[in-house]
This record gives C-alpha cells, structure tokens and sequence, in this order.
C-alpha cells in the first residue's frame, strides 16, 4: 500500500508510459483508497536533474529525495529499424541505467520498493502462444530487438539476486506493445501503431495512391493501452511483492494485415497497402498468457483496440506530431 507521507519517484516519468503512469498517481493521490486524498509527493526529474548514466548523480540525488517507491520506466527503446541501427546503445544505455539505479537504491536506499519494468522483447523468438512468464529464458529473443531484451532480462535477475542477497524489495512487470496518448510518432524510433498511423495519414493528406508496410503481415502482435498498463503498474506497487515477472497485457492477438486494416478504417484511407517483403516481420508471434496479473493483483485490461487506435490518432492530430 501506499501510505500518507510516501515519496514516489517515477523516472522516464516524461515519456510516453510516463505520462500515463503520473497521471494515474496522481489520481490515486487525489482519491486514495477511500475518497479523502493522500500525502503523495510524485517525483519525475528530467535527464538533467538525474542522469541514469553516471552513479554518483543517482546517489545524490536519492540521498537528497528518499523516495520510499522507485517506478523504473526511464530507457531507450523503439520500433525494429532502430533497434537494427543502434543494437550496441540499446544494449549498453539500457543495462547501465538499470544497473546503476539498482545498486544506488540498495546502497542509498535498502528499504525502497523498486517496481522494474520489462519488455515482451524478452521473450524468445518462438515461444508458444501464449507467452508464460516461465518460459522467458527458453531460448534467444527475436534478433531485431535481442539487445534491448537482453538488456531487460538483466534487470529482472538483478531484482532477484538483490532481493537474495541484501532483502531489496523488487517486482518486475512485462508489458505488451502498447499505444496511447503521447505515443512516439518519430519516423525514426516510433513503433508499429504510431508509425502505421502517420504513413496512412500523411498519404491521405497527400492523396497518394498506396502506402507500403515492412514484412508480408502474417506475424501477430497483442497491443495494450498505455492507460491500462498504467493500472497495472499502480496495482502492482500497491498489492504485489513477489520476484517473479508478471506479463502486463489483454491476452488477445492481432495480425499486422489486420492491424493495419484497422488503422486505415480510423484513419479514413482509401489507397492500397503494399507489402515490402524483403523486410524483416520481427517476431511471428506475440500474446501473452496475462492469468498471473489477474489473480496476483486483480489486473484485467479495460480498453479495447478499436478505442485505443482511435485515442492515438486524435491524440496526435490535436498535438500534430503526424
């Protein structure tokens, strides 16, 4: 539980997740468990004011603030292009961010909760439908996001032995791909949705007669909203302590042919797709198996695929970051 009094520093807290997951705090706060708000102090530095890279301004900085929870969201992340271009960044930024938060919260902080967040990128590249959390280390990630995954399975044996070793209370959840407000629309860093979205809304602006998709479709992927993972976060910090990770999701699959489908409709593009087949599908599959969440801490997604396609799309015509 979060108590009256409690400091709660989010970090990544202006990202795309970060957003969502402020908002619900904040929420909380005005609202508690009872209607009368709580004593919360949210923190959400920039990168200037805690630069996860260098050990000694995470020290400062936690001796300083004493946060009682640590919400881990902070990294660099990205759709397949990036992850292609930049597989040693994503490896190394991701690792030492997480790494050097780990050991300055049980060197400055050894009775804070630290709520670590995965990525389904972990799991391996042809894992059974649907993916269960024992199953994570049964073999290699999809090549295109591997270091970036890898990256993300250290932090969860990091928890364990930290939690084995020095008593630190450490959770790890594993969301699906999601999409929202304040999503990345970045042409060279977005992800599946944001990316779909742009390309289908700049060619009908421009009244082009095709727009063209990397890989051939068939592979799946399972899409969250960023406001329920939100939820599930917040559940988690409240009602769960256990070591073992946690798949964040809906349990339910889309094909990228459908999926881009979809986002035509929301979008009102009446041109054809072309497939750019000599590129990469990523994964084949992606759905989870999503029954620990729900009897860990009563998480169960709200916010269908329809609705989040078309928050995202209003969100970034109203922001016009398309």
């Amino acid at each position: 539980m979060i108590a009256d009094n409690s400091t709660i520093l989010v970090t990544g807290a202006g990202g795309f997740l970060g957003h969502h997951v402020v908002k619900a705090l904040e929420e909380y706060r005005e609202g508690g468990t009872n209607g009368a708000r709580l004593d919360i102090k949210i923190l959400t530095p920039t990168r200037s004011r805690l630069n996860l890279l260098e050990q000694d301004h995470i020290n400062t900085y936690l001796f300083k603030q004493q946060p009682d929870i640590i919400i881990h969201l902070a990294a660099q992340c990205g759709g397949i292009g990036i992850n292609q271009n930049k597989p040693g960044e994503f490896l190394y930024n991701n690792l030492m961010m997480t790494t050097n938060l780990i050991e300055e919260t049980r060197c400055v902080l050894p009775q804070c909760k630290f709520v670590g967040i995965g990525t389904v990128c972990s799991y391996p590249k042809h894992t059974q439908v649907p993916f269960k959390e024992e199953d994570l280390y049964n073999g290699y990630p999809e090549e295109t996001n591997a270091p970036y995954g890898i990256a993300k399975r250290v932090q969860l044996e990091m928890l364990k032995a930290y939690r084995a070793q020095y008593g630190l209370s450490g959770i790890f959840l594993i969301p699906v791909n999601m999409a929202g407000e304040w999503d990345n629309f970045k042409d060279e860093s977005s992800h599946v949705i944001p990316a779909m979205l742009k390309k289908f809304h700049q060619a009908k602006i421009s009244g082009a007669p095709s727009v063209t998709l990397w890989g051939d479709g068939s592979a799946s992927r399972e899409f969250l909203y960023a406001g329920d993972c939100a939820d599930a976060i917040l559940r988690a910090t409240l009602l769960h302590d256990d070591q073992e990770p946690v798949n964040i999701g809906t349990g339910r699959e889309v094909t990228i042919l459908e999926l881009a489908e979809k986002i035509k409709k929301v979008v009102g593009y009446e041109g054809i797709t072309i497939w750019d087949k000599t590129k990469p599908n990523g994964q084949p599959r992606r759905c989870l198996d999503v029954s620990r969440a729900r009897t860990g801490f009563g998480f169960t997604a709200q916010t269908s695929l329809d609705v989040m396609l078309d928050r995202s799309y209003k969100w970034a015509q109203e922001n016009e970051v398309l």
